[in-house]
């Protein structure tokens, strides 16, 4: 892992392979480990630049939560390529992460050259939604104070935006719990107050701006995911969406060799252009 400064916050970043830059972004509760199943291919291909979300992994939580939202770090990840030479550079990311990578492509068209959003969301248009999405954040951001970190991985694992992956193999559901785990709880409750869903601007009137091609997977077990994802592809012009049967929230985790050959097959087009 290496460590990248921006306005204050260190990021850290896991970085594999050679040839185009391709960033992989995780989700919530997360961090760049989660990735590791699909580094092996991706950096046969590419040079993969992992990055952990402030909060997770190896990057801190910044002082002020409004300093770790989603429009921000987009910032910090397009001054990261820029100052690594590394723009534009194709992304992957999935949830929290297909967020942020969303504000990157809105705000900062130039640093991206495909884009593959896996159950992304444009963020909540409706303002009485959002206010009362900001106080369930809160509220969760607390609880996770008061009660720790493996308490909380409990509650997360039953919630029923990732129910599907209870049908996870053992070994690999143990993996994914100790990579939870590692995180603080100072950590993921700075993340849902300064990035959590209520806390976003919302892209929806924007997303018409996205120039670079996307494709956006979910995961038909996830009914509320697919139906943000296909608002997300509906206004991106140009944007593919592939549900994947038989997936949840996660389909990098949930069916990896799909979502691999889906987000490779995608990413390495030009190529046979």
């Amino acid at each position: 892992m290496t460590a990248i400064a921006v306005a204050g916050l260190r990021y850290a970043l896991a970085t594999h392979g050679s040839g185009e830059p391709l960033v992989l972004i995780h989700g919530f509760t997360g961090s760049a480990a989660t990735w590791g199943g699909h580094v092996p291919a991706f950096a046969r291909e590419f040079e993969t630049i992992a990055v952990d979300l402030p909060g997770h992994g190896l990057t801190p939580p910044p002082r002020e939560p409004a300093r770790g939202s989603v429009e921000r770090i987009a910032d910090d990840l397009a001054h990261i390529l820029d100052q690594l030479g590394r723009a534009p550079a194709h992304v992957v990311a999935y949830s929290l992460g297909a967020r942020v990578a969303l504000r990157l492509a809105v705000a900062h068209p130039g640093t991206i050259r495909r884009l593959v959003l896996e159950s992304p969301s444009a963020g909540i248009a409706d303002p009485i939604e959002r206010k009362a999405r900001q106080v369930s954040d809160d509220a969760l951001a607390d609880r996770i104070e008061r009660n720790g970190v493996a308490a909380f991985v409990t509650e997360w694992e039953r919630s029923p935006v990732i129910a599907s992956m209870s049908a996870l193999p053992a070994q690999q559901a143990a993996v994914l719990r100790n990579i939870r785990l590692a995180n603080t709880a100072e950590g993921l409750a700075s993340s849902l107050r300064g990035a959590g869903q209520g806390r976003m601007e919302p892209l929806q009137d924007r997303l018409g701006t996205v120039t670079a091609p996307t494709l956006v997977l979910a995961g038909a077990l996830d009914p509320t995911g697919t139906t943000r994802a296909e608002e997300v592809a509906a206004g991106i012009p140009g944007a593919r969406l592939v549900v994947l049967p038989d997936a949840g929230h996660a389909p990098h985790l949930e069916r990896p060799t799909e979502f691999r050959s889906l987000a490779l097959d995608f990413l390495k087009e030009d190529r046979a252009a």
